[in-house]
């Protein structure tokens, strides 16, 4: 099929100063990115708005070399101009280096995938980021099975809302811990077994009261780092994907050999194209059949106009969202 038409120059945004807080972020007109060989551009119909992108504006998380400079991790729209298994036409949901917060995006073209059945644009753009950090996290360096326990924190976020419907849907149970009742009324909605209060209530001693667990999927960091130790059962791990309240913890050292724990954690966007390539085909391999069969859904929060990224932006550090905070351009 012959590639598509594409103009010359579209809509993207901008940090002023190259960092800065939300209000920094701005419409600019660029050069529409031209693909390398094995990439392919796609018209991009929603994108994903992450915590990697307020840590990329604050000036802590630069993009990889040879990705866009401009933010934006995951996309779902056309494809325009093909590449591997995909030609102009086609519908996909991919995982970039950044670049995603614009009209056009490129993306190596074995880091996309079909947007699954019954799911829009909108919703598809949101699970890249999300799906692939809690694959990698939980069921790779965590190594969760059926008929173990993971606790996740931040349970109502992007991810956390994302890693309570993967973990159930591979037969595991679900300790989820969130910031207000509202907040753990709405991971039970989604599937968690038992959900925790920790603005009122001790995570650490509801899990030991349930028998532990296996898996602790954390972002937090600080001071939860003891109480995740406390929570393990012997043999758990404690995967970290961020440290919003501080990268610095006290390891009690003998109660990490009591317990024979793993403590481990990753990033995802700074790992090589090949890797990124493996785990989009163990994604593609194990969650997809999942979204197929319902058992996994993005929860989509709010939708801004692309022009209107600050805001969302100001939406997501605020913290009082469920779910995903999406940009359509």
């Amino acid at each position: 099929m012959a590639q598509a038409t594409v103009p010359d120059q579209m809509t993207a945004i901008a940090i002023k100063d190259d960092k800065g807080p939300a209000s920094a972020l701005y419409p600019v007109t660029l050069p529409t990115p031209t693909p390398d060989p094995g990439q392919i551009l796609i018209r991009v119909e929603a994108a994903g708005v992450n915590r990697p992108d307020i840590a990329q504006r604050a000036g802590f998380y630069p993009p990889p070399p040879g990705a866009p400079q401009t933010m934006g991790l995951e996309v779902a729209g056309e494809v325009v101009h093909g590449a591997g298994r995909w030609k102009t036409g086609d519908k996909v949901c991919a995982l970039l280096g950044g670049g995603g917060y614009a009209q056009y995006a490129v993306c190596d073209a074995r880091h996309a995938l079909p947007i699954p059945g019954g799911l829009s644009p909108l919703e598809a753009a949101g699970l890249p980021e999300t799906v692939f950090t809690v694959f990698a996290n939980v069921f790779e360096h965590g190594a969760l099975k059926a008929g173990e326990t993971l606790m996740v924190h931040g349970a109502t976020s992007g991810i956390g809302t994302t890693a309570i419907q993967m973990a159930k849907a591979a037969g595991a149970r679900v300790i989820a811990t969130a910031r207000g009742a509202d907040k753990a009324r709405k991971a039970l909605e989604l599937g968690a077994d038992i959900a925790i209060d920790a603005t009122t209530q001790d995570f650490a001693e509801i899990a030991q009261a349930d028998g532990g667990c296996d898996v602790v999927l954390d972002m937090v960091g600080g001071d939860y780092f003891a109480k995740d130790l406390a929570a393990l059962k012997t043999g758990g791990r404690i995967v970290f994907i961020a440290a919003q309240a501080g990268g610095k913890v006290e390891l009690n050292i003998g109660a990490l050999m009591m317990k024979r724990a793993v403590v481990t954690g990753s990033t995802l966007r700074p790992r090589p194209a090949d890797e990124k390539a493996r785990l989009t085909a163990a994604v593609e391999a194990t969650v997809w059949p999942w979204i197929a069969a319902g058992k996994l859904r993005p929860q989509i929060d709010s939708v801004f106009p692309l022009e209107e990224a600050a805001n969302a932006h100001a939406v997501l550090e605020a913290g009082d969202h469920l779910g995903k905070i999406m940009l359509k351009p």
